[in-house]
This record gives structure tokens, sequence and C-alpha cells, in this order.
């Protein structure tokens, strides 16, 4: 029987070949989306789960309010990790790890850079899974000033890890040289920090430290097994208060508890698995740029409703094409079949579809998988696919699919009564009318949606982009390495400034977008801490190259002698610092000066983005300071052929440097890399989602056209005209359309709300964008629904009425 059901199903597909390639398609694409956003979900739901420990470690982080600003870093302070270790059972064991930036490694007389280091305390291997894979393999970082290299970067130094064991490294700026002790394999890819290399912390004067005043530390602590972190987490405050206090009243005057009073401070607890998808902790207090937990539920939203449209389009297709196969129904219900034994049949048509499609999509995915990972900056391999888990649940899928997909049909054309099968009327068609309306309203929401969410996201990228920063990031070259030249670092810059192309150069290592240093001070004022504040060391030229306005006040200057304590703010820093509206000549104290020197206000700029627009313009001191990379406005719009000369210049000093530049709007860009991504990969998948719809529309449409042949005909005799007949099939869908806007507006506006408060600066969704996506909407339905109308409507009238 089984066999005798294939050979019919295969012979219906071979005589509905055009319904067969429209459901395979529907299918293969809902499938194959949802394959690859199930790719990307599992990506990042695995971040650092390859540790062993990894259910157990917690990342202690600060979080507090001080003086209005909301503080959260990820780093805390030096004796948080002994200290919970030491008064709480319940913590097995704790580790920190110190940013050691990107020093530049000399060996053998041979120069290394753009290499990752950290610090960290000894026992990190033990807590993190970073397996030794040469060297010693029991606590390779306890003798103070060793370091343990990955494979690759143990390559790059000596050309094979065998050789780099017990050698000696040097790091300019550290009066030290560093032992190799151990090599590990590569950092994998879903980890949220990636370094080449990890120095012992042991012996690292600042480690030591015991001041609860100052975070520089990422800290883990290890639970015990099962233990309820929320539980530990209650007791920190305590710990704080206990730590914590004395040196605030020794620092502040003021009591902890008095200083709570309208302050908040605090030491919480975040699982490590939750790291890369909290963007909660400023990037700055990050090891690296994380993703997002909203675009996890974003796109495993468009891989389901794909899915389900997929499905729904099978359902509609299959229906449409009821009209054709109502008599071969009809005889075989005459000839003995009972219902039963025709489900049996059509859920093998459909079992059929599902296979081929279900093989198709794998190679979509294959195929697709490359230029997805280019949208999004991902590595993603379709290899995981065939994993016997995901086999075993391809397989669950496939069925699920094939009764989700198919069933409808079966028991559909299961039930037609064989009188009216074979006279061509069907009883059935009227009760299933509503579930068919309803199954197109529920595809055009989602449609509808998506094309909202396209056009919002554009939107905000196109503000972004546009918006006035304060500064001029156009035209700007930035020359971060420059210091490496040393003393020609001076000549390198008056070279440049006989160039005509160049308008200005300024000496700095702050830059508002893209790699850059950063200071941050608490600030005092008549001996009141006021609150945090950036600082950024600055020459004279600094405010002309950027483009930055002075509002109040003077510029730094040679002609007034020492600038040494003084300082140009922002407006930002004027007003959180309680400088009044004539700040000039106004003073106020930074935290860790060793000399308490006041800093006397000389300028107030006006206020420009110096960090992310996703944060608020916080305030900015500017002291005179001369120091790091070159900045350089160009007055050309050949930036190539000024990069080209410098490098000539650059490449005179003979100084073994490599020559490397950046573009300050290029900077800005990337600094957005991640959303622009997200909204491309967004963009494809609304297209397909919108285009599998329009199958389903189609379907529907096909489906109607056959009931009202008969009358489309009698119409056309008694003198209905094309656009008329187009008109009347084409009403009661796009009512339907109309209809799913009610429910995907308030939808749509409310998740692109919530996706929009991850900014401080964002668009407010205007009324044309819902009527721009009603107008598609409404647009790409009435194509998908006209070009079947206009066929059925320039049909030959005979042939509806000659069997009657």
């Amino acid at each position: 029987m089984l066999k005798n059901n294939f050979k019919i199903a295969l012979r219906n597909i071979l005589r509905n070949k055009g319904l067969f390639f429209l459901n395979i398609i529907g299918l293969s694409l809902g499938i194959a989306s949802c394959l690859v956003i199930m790719l990307f979900v599992i990506d990042e739901l695995s971040y650092d789960r390859f540790n062993e420990k990894a259910d157990e470690i917690m990342r202690v982080v600060f979080k507090a309010k001080i003086e209005g600003e909301d503080v959260r870093e990820a780093v805390v302070m030096p004796p948080v990790a002994e200290t919970l270790k030491r008064e709480f059972p319940e913590v097995n064991d704790a580790t920190r790890l110190r940013r050691m930036g990107e020093p530049i490694v000399v060996y053998n007389n041979t120069t290394f850079k753009n290499s990752k280091y950290a610090w960290v305390d000894p026992n990190f291997l033990e807590v993190f899974t970073l397996p030794v894979i040469e060297g010693k393999a029991v606590s390779p970082l306890d003798e103070p000033f060793s370091v343990v290299l990955t494979q690759k970067e143990a390559q790059r130094y000596f050309g094979s890890s065998k050789n780099a064991i017990g050698k000696n490294l040097e790091l300019e700026g550290y009066d030290q040289h560093y032992k190799i002790t151990a090599i590990i394999d590569e950092v994998p890819t879903n980890s949220h920090f990636h370094f080449d290399a990890f120095v012992s912390m042991n012996g690292h004067e600042l480690a030591q430290s015991g001041t609860w005043m100052n975070s520089d530390f990422f800290t883990f602590l290890v639970l015990r097994k099962g233990y309820p972190y929320e539980l530990l987490q209650a007791k920190l405050p305590e710990v704080l208060k206990q730590h914590m206090g004395p040196q605030l009243q020794e620092e502040l005057g003021i009591s902890y508890d008095e200083f709570n009073q309208e302050n908040s401070l605090g030491l919480y607890l975040q699982p490590l698995t939750d790291i890369h998808l909290n963007p909660e902790f400023s990037k700055a207090s990050t090891l690296e740029q994380g993703g997002d937990i909203k675009y996890v539920y974003i796109f495993s939203a468009v891989a389901l409703f794909m899915l389900l449209i997929a499905c729904i389009n099978f359902m509609n297709l299959s229906t449409a094409a009821a009209a054709k196969r109502a008599k071969e129904v009809g005889i075989r219900k005459v000839l003995g079949s009972n219902k039963k034994q025709l489900i049996k049949q059509f859920l093998m048509e459909s079992a059929i579809d599902t296979v081929i499609a279900v093989l198709i999509s794998f190679l979509i995915v294959i195929v697709s998988i490359p230029f997805f990972n280019a949208l999004s900056g991902k590595e993603l391999q379709s290899q995981q696919l065939l994993k016997p888990s995901f086999l075993v649940i391809f397989l669950f899928g496939a069925i699920i699919i094939s009764l989700l997909a198919g069933g409808y049909p079966a028991f559909f054309l299961s039930s037609f009564k064989p009188i009216s099968a074979l006279k061509g009327k069907f009883s059935g068609f009227g009760k299933s009318k509503g579930i068919r309306s309803g199954l197109v309203i529920f595809q055009f929401v989602i449609s509808a949606g998506l094309i909202l969410a396209v056009l919002v996201v554009n939107q905000q990228m196109s503000y972004i982009q546009d918006k006035n920063l304060g500064y001029d990031k156009d035209q700007i070259l930035v020359l971060r390495d420059s210091y490496l030249l040393g003393n020609n670092n001076e000549v390198l810059k008056n070279e440049l400034l006989k160039d005509p192309k160049v308008a200005g150069i300024s000496q700095s290592s702050f830059v508002p977008a893209g790699p850059s240093d950063r200071s941050v001070y608490g600030i005092y004022k008549d001996g009141k801490f006021k609150r945090r504040s950036s600082l950024y060391n600055i020459d004279e030229s600094y405010l002309s190259v950027m483009g930055i306005e002075l509002l109040e006040g003077r510029n730094f200057s040679k002609e007034f002698g020492s600038e040494e304590g003084k300082t140009i703010i922002n407006q930002s820093a004027a007003k959180a610092f309680g400088l009044g509206d004539n700040p000039i000549g106004k003073t106020f104290e930074r935290a860790g000066d060793p000399e308490n020197q006041k800093l006397t206000v000389i300028g107030v700029v006006k206020d420009f983005h110096h960090e992310s627009l996703h944060r608020a313009i916080e305030p900015l001191i500017m002291v005179y300071g001369s120091y790091g990379g070159l900045i350089v406005r160009a007055n050309t719009g050949d930036m190539a052929g000024l990069i080209a000369d410098t490098e000539t210049l650059w490449n005179d000093f003979n100084t073994n440097e490599t020559f490397n530049y950046s573009l300050l709007d290029e900077s800005y860009r990337k600094t957005y890399l991640s959303e622009q991504k997200m909204g491309t990969v967004l963009y494809v998948f609304a297209l397909l989602t919108i285009f599998v719809a329009c199958l389903g529309l189609f379907g529907l449409v096909t489906f109607t056209t056959q009931q009202r042949f008969k009358e489309i005909g009698i119409r056309k005799v008694l003198g209905s005209s094309v656009p008329q007949i187009v008109a009347m099939l084409s009403s009661d869908f796009l009512k339907l359309v109309g209809i799913s806007f009610i429910v995907a507006f308030p939808l749509g506006y409310y998740l692109m709300e919530k996706w929009l408060q991850g900014f401080a600066y964002r668009i407010e969704m205007q009324w044309w964008l819902f009527l721009l996506t009603g107008l598609i909407t409404i647009m790409i339905a009435f194509l998908t629904i006209g070009w079947k109308s206009f066929r059925a409507a320039t049909m030959n009238p005979v042939n509806a009425l000659k069997d009657d």
C-alpha cells in the first residue's frame, strides 16, 4: 500500500509541476532561513560554554548611581577576588584579568607588534578551560614574570611552538624579561575575550593594591556547583560597606552610610554565559564588543515566522489545487477508498515535498553561509548541521513540518463528498474560507512588521551617520602609532605641515571614534565629590583640527607660557561640576593627582560626541599634553595622495616601524558596524519572508479564481471590463492586507521602540514610516494579486461556460 501511495504521489507531482515547484520554493526558503538563523542563535548562545566550569563561573561587576551618574562597569577593585574567596566558603576559587594592551615585543633584536597581552592571576588557566599543549601543564603562571603564549603567537615569534618554551621575551616599556613557560591553543572564537598572551600577575605591584576606590580588574569567581549565585550576591552590600567604608571616609570625609543616602554603590554577580549578550556595561570597561540578546530574540522570531509562513503557503497552494483534484477524490471514493486511505495518500505527497525541500534547503544553507558570514561578521560553519544531535532534530522537524504543512490539505481534500466532487461543487470550501483568510492576515502582519523594522533601522543608521557630532569627522587622517618614531614624530609633523594638502596637525592619543586612549578621574569641587569625568590630553591645535567649537574663554596657547593646571571643559562638565553660568576662572580638583593641584577653567567648548551615540554626552575635561600619535586635517579631496606622501615620509626614517593609519570617518562608521550588519541581515530575511508570503497569497488568489471561474466568464459576457474584474478579485485580498495593519503597526511600534531605547540619540517613529510601510505592503500584495487576477480576467469566457 505504501509503495502504491508513493507511486501515485510521484505521478501527481509530475502532473502538477507548477504547483510542486511553488511548494518547494516556499518550503526550501523557509527551512533554509530557519536553519541559518538557528546556527546564528546557537552560536550567540554558545559563548563561553566551552569552559568546563562555565555554569559555576561568575563575573563580579560594579554598578552605582553617583551624583546622578549611572555607573556600570565590568571591572572592580583589586582586593575583591581575594576578599570574596577568603570570606565566603561557597567561593571555590577566584581569579583576575587586567588588560595590558598591545606592547611591542622584542626577541633576538626582532620587533613584533599588534599582539594582545593581558595580566592574569596564576590560577587563571585553572578557572578557564584553555588547555596547555606545550610546556608546563600544571600552574604555568606561578612564577613571577612568566608568560603563556597561544600556539599561533609562538609560531609568529619562533616559527614553531616547540621552540618557544624557556625563551625570554622583552616588552618595551616594562623593565623586565618574561619567560615563556607554556603554549596553549587559540582562545575559542565563542569566548568573550581573546588574547595572544597571558602574563603572570604574580609580583605585579598594582595587583597587590588594597584600594577599594579604583577599579581596573576583571574578576571571576568559581562558585560551589549548584549554588544559587543570588544568595552570595545578597551578601555583597555588606562586604562593600565593610571594606570600602573606611577608605571612603578617609578620602571624602563622610561615612559610607551618609554617602549612600543620596548615592548607591554595589557589587553584583553576572553569570559567565550571560556576558556576551549583555550590553549594559560601558564598552570602555568590557574586554570586547559583545552581541545583544535583542537580536537573538528578533532573529529567532523571524526564523519561526518564516517557517510558519512557508507551511501556510503549502496549505494555501495545496487547497488552491483542490479543484483540479476534486474529481480524482470523487472517483477514488466511488471505487472504495475511505477517508483514512486518502489522508495517507495526501500526507505521503506532503512528506515527499517536505523531504525534497529539506534536501534543497541544505544546499541553500551551504551556499548561503559564506554570504551570511560576510553580512553578519560571524564565522558559522554549515558542517554543524551534520552533527547527530542536529540530524535528529531535523528528522523530527521534517515530520512536524510535513504534518503541519500537509495535514490541513489532506483532511480538506479527503472530506469531499463523492457526488459533489464529481460535479465540481465543494461544500467544504466556504467553511474554510475564514481559516485561509486568517492565515493571509497572519502572513502580512509579519511582512508589514518586517518592512517597518527595516525602515526604522535604516532611518536610525542614517541619523547616526548624518548627525551633527560637534566635531568634523571628514578628511581626518589618524596616525595613532606615529609616537613609535620617537624624536622623528616631531620631524614627521613638521614635514607634513609643509604639504599644501595638509590644513593642520594635532598630536594626541584621544580621538572620539575608533581606538583611543581613555582616562577617567573623579572630580571634586570645594572638597566635595561631584562625579567622574573623562579626560583628554590635547595640544593647542586640537580644537581647530577636530573642528570643535570654543564657546567661552580661550584655547591653549604657548603665548601664555606654561599651561599646567589649566583646563578646557565641555558644556556638560560645566553643568555637572556646578560651575554656574560663567565657569571661566573657576577651579576643581581631580582624584589621583599626587600634588592635589587645582585645575582652572580657561575655556568651554560646545558639547561633542566623544563617545558612542548609545550613550548621552558625558562631562569631559581637557588638559594640555602633547603626546601620542598625529591627527592630520586634510584640505584636499585627494586623501589617497596624502596617505601615499605620508607613507613615503614615514619610510624615509628607516625605523622598521610599520606605517599604519585610519580615517576618522571610517572609524566612526565602524563604531556602529554591528547595528549596520544586523540591519542588513534583517533586510535580507525581510525580503525572503515577503517573497514567501507572496507565494501564499498567490495560492489563495489561484484558489479563488478557480472557484469563481464561471462567475468571471458570465461577468465578461455581460460586459464587465478587465479592470473591473481585476478590481473585484483584488478587493477582498487587499482588505485582508489592510486588516493586517491593525496588528502589525502597534506590534511593530512596540518592538522597534524597544530597539531604539539602546541609543541615547535616536529618531522618533514618525507617521510617514507607517504610511510608507502600508503603501509598500499593499503594492507588493497588489502586484502578486494583480498578475493572477489579470490572467483570469483576460481568459476566453467560452472556456468557462462551455460545460454548462
